[in-house]
């Protein structure tokens, strides 16, 4: 039960660090483009990454499992937008801007398997031998 309390509180921590991580983002970028959910999901696939490799046992941070939940599934899982994606998404296609939503999806996907590569290679790159 425990480690459903604090999932629930990385969520939570997640959620409101997106929200404004992304409107943020779109005050800067503007909203013709859904720049904010874009960089949030790039933001949370290196973070993840990162943390895959250096909250593992053999990791530079060893952490405990609870911990690893809690940033990994809570945080990383509220911060991230893969539903918010999806619906931007469909709007897009809705609204008759099918290269938009066909650039959204291309960028996102392969920017975001990027991030957590690359997140993932600097955390064993920085964790002992």
């Amino acid at each position: 039960m425990q480690a459903y309390i604090w999932i629930g509180l990385g969520g939570a921590l997640g959620s409101m660090a997106r929200h404004w991580s992304a409107g943020l983002v779109n005050v800067i970028a503007g909203t013709g483009f859904p720049w904010g959910t874009l960089v949030v999901n790039v933001a949370g696939s290196l973070i993840i990454g990162f943390a895959a490799a250096t909250l593992s046992n053999n990791g530079l941070f060893p952490s405990s499992q609870a911990f690893r939940q809690f940033l990994m599934v809570g945080i990383c899982g509220g911060y991230t937008t893969f539903s918010a994606f999806s619906l931007e998404t469909l709007h897009l296609l809705e609204s008759g801007q099918w290269l938009s939503a066909i650039g959204n999806a291309g960028i996102s996907i392969g920017l975001c398997v990027g991030a957590v590569w690359i997140g993932y290679i600097v955390g064993v790159f920085m964790s002992p031998r």
